[in-house]
This record gives structure tokens, sequence and C-alpha cells, in this order.
């Protein structure tokens, strides 16, 4: 029995490699798993806020009919059914000599998506649908003043960067005819892991967040600004001197371009987490992390507990050098090593997004408690200092 146990679990985990191995080759499944978790993580995010003294409403300006943890739960549960019962959809059809219907399912999928995402009717949280497509719009053309959620959600944008390249993989074999076929095989074929198009697509958040904090600079003036645009310009160089080692030779990829690469990539690593620490969250001195309204085993072990702190920062240091490795089209070839180092990132943004907004919370009430009641600013005078947030 623990023989025939034994080879059932071989068995399993060989048929698991295999639908995950083929899914990602061909970048089926990675990215829509990816969007999926990060979608169940920011309701357990909503869940903690709404647990807290933490009035998330506020700091993200939205209305009263946002989405509950509970519906963003909903949410992810649908895509929890609908992404792998397409992806085992596509791979029982390719196995059955199906390869247009296969090749039909991750068209199908995507375009239900966009079909929901923009459908202009009120139903299915057509409120909150608007409000993500508009910070979507103000994110791509930073043509007025940056708010919180603007910036908040490029920075969750940035760590989705792969998922970006996957979905631009997807949608060039969708196009080519490349669905389901051996093209995918090719790696220097016109959607093949050598096109020129991965970085390009890949630099697309950095360059968004770098627009951004160069109009916050315009706005305010506050030299801190150009410091953090200096950061996102330097993932930049990462992304592109990685990408040419399939375009130059091997022997300059060795001795000039891969030594710069190393170099970048140290750079970008360190200068993201030494802002994450002592501006994103602050933590130059260990003060609290959330206060909850019912104190709970789990909130004991939490609140103004230094391991907290420690913790995040370690894990946090690590896992940004690690993110490097995604950004490098030229590490990118072991399929289960990248889509775990892309998860890792989900929850590195994840416990980001705890001390990040607690951060904002505390410069909100800081400045509520300093401001008199006789300089309290009027609707007209909130919309003008609506840009007024540290980028």
């Amino acid at each position: 029995m623990e023989i025939s146990g034994h080879i059932v679990l071989s068995l399993g985990f060989q048929l698991l490699q295999d639908w995950m191995g083929f899914s990602y080759e061909n970048e089926l499944g990675p990215a829509r798993l990816v969007l999926t978790m990060m979608v169940w993580l920011w309701g357990v995010c909503l869940w903690v806020f709404s647990q807290s003294t933490i009035s998330y409403v506020k700091i993200f300006d939205i209305d009263q009919n946002h989405l509950t943890h509970r519906e963003i739960w909903k949410c992810s549960t649908w895509l929890t059914i609908i992404v792998p019962t397409s992806m085992t959809a596509y791979l029982y059809l390719y196995s059955h000599g199906e390869v247009s219907l296969a090749a039909s399912q991750p068209v199908i999928l995507y375009i239900a998506f966009a079909l929901v995402l923009v459908f202009p009717f009120d139903i299915f949280y057509l409120s909150s649908r608007y409000f993500f497509l508009k910070t979507l719009w103000r994110i791509a053309f930073p043509l007025q003043p940056i708010s919180f959620p603007d910036f908040f959600l490029a920075d969750i944008l940035t760590s989705m960067a792969k998922v970006f390249s996957d979905l631009e993989r997807s949608a060039c074999r969708m196009l080519h005819n490349q669905v389901a076929t051996i093209a995918w095989f090719e790696a220097d074929s016109i959607c093949g892991s050598h096109s020129v198009a991965i970085p390009l697509v890949l630099v697309i958040p950095y360059i968004w967040r770098l627009m951004q904090c160069l109009r916050q600079y315009k706005d305010t003036k506050e030299k801190t600004t150009l410091f953090n645009a200096l950061k996102y310009s330097t993932a930049v160089p990462v992304i592109f001197l990685s990408a040419l080692k399939y375009h130059v030779l091997p022997d300059r990829w060795t001795y000039v371009y891969h030594p710069l690469w190393l170099i970048s990539s140290f750079v970008n690593s360190l200068y993201s987490f030494y802002w994450d620490v002592t501006r994103d969250w602050d933590l130059s001195v260990f003060t609290r992390i959330f206060k909850f309204n019912k104190p709970t085993w789990w909130s004991d072990l939490l609140y103004g507990q230094n391991w907290v702190y420690y913790w995040v920062i370690g894990s946090n240091l690590i896992l940004r050098c690690t993110w490097t490795y995604k950004l490098s089209a030229h590490l990118r070839h072991n399929y289960l090593t990248v889509f775990t180092i892309t998860a890792l990132e989900m929850l590195r943004r994840f416990q980001w997004i705890f001390f990040r907004v607690e951060n904002e919370w505390n410069k909100i009430s800081k400045s509520s408690i300093q401001l008199p009641m006789t300089d309290i600013p009027n609707e007209d005078e909130k919309l003008v200092d609506l840009s007024d947030h540290t980028v």
C-alpha cells in the first residue's frame, strides 16, 4: 500500500509539473494564476484594514459603495474556479487532438475578462470598475496631480511587470496563431523568449512610476520625489542589460554586459530596499503596526511586536534581490523557479501594503491633530490639495 501510494503521489506530482510546465511555456497560466493570487491577497488586506483603526476608505478617497473584502473574495473565488478550468480545458483539448479548440480557450477567457472590466451597465460593481479603470488611465497618462491611489496602484503594478510580459507573450501568440503549436518552443520566433518586446513591456510599469515622480516634483518641488524617480530609473538597466545577452556576442556578454548587469542589479535592489524601509514605511524607528478595534490572539501577536519589523525588513531585502531574477530575461528558463519567485514577489508586495497604508494613515492622523479648526479646508481646497502625498 505504501508503494502504491508513493507511486500515485509521484504520478500526481509529475502531472502537476507537466500541467504547469506546458501552460507556462505557452504563457497561458502563470499570469492568470498570479493575478488570481493578488486578488485574494488584496481581499486579505481589506479584511485586516476593516479590523483595525485605519480608515482605508479615507486614505484611498473612495465612496461608500466600494468593494469590501467579502466582495473581493467572491471575485477571487470565481477566478480560482474559472482560471484552472480554462487551463485544464486547454490541455485536455490539446491532448485529444482538438488543436483549434484548445487555442480558442485562452482567447475566450481574455476577451471575457476585458468585456467584464469595461461593461458599461450598472451591474457587477460598476463604480469599482470605473474607479479602477480611471486610476489606470491616470497612471498611464499622469497629466494631473498624483493622488495616493494613483501611485499606490502603480507601485503594485511594478511587482506585476512579469505578469504584463506574460500577457504580452500570450497576446502575441494568439495574434500570430502560435498557441498550441510547436512555435512556442522556438526562442527566436517573433513571440519567443528572445523577443525585444519582452524588455519593452517589463519596463513599462517603472516608466509609469518614474513619470509620476516627475509630475509630483513639478507640482510640489520636493527634491525627495526626484530621488524616488531615480530609484525607478535603476530598474531600466537591469531589464535591458539582461535582454542584451541574446543580441550580442558571448564574449562581449561575459566580459562587458554581464558585469554591468550585476552592478545595476545590486544598485537597484539595495536602493529599493532602502526606500521601502525609510520612506514608504518610515521604519527608521519601530513605532507600531496596526492598532485593532477588537484585540484577538493574532492581533496581540502582531501589535507592537519588534519581531514583525525584523521579519518584514529581512524578508523584504531577500525578496528585493530575488525579484531581480524576474526582471532578467536571460535567467528565465526554469518555469517552476520563475513562477515561485513571481508568487513570492506578490507576498512581498502584500506585506508592503500594510506598512505603506499604515504610514499614510499616520500622516493623515498627525496632520488632522495639528490642524486648527479655523484652518480646516473647504471642499474646493481639498481638491486642490489632492496631490499632497509623499510619492
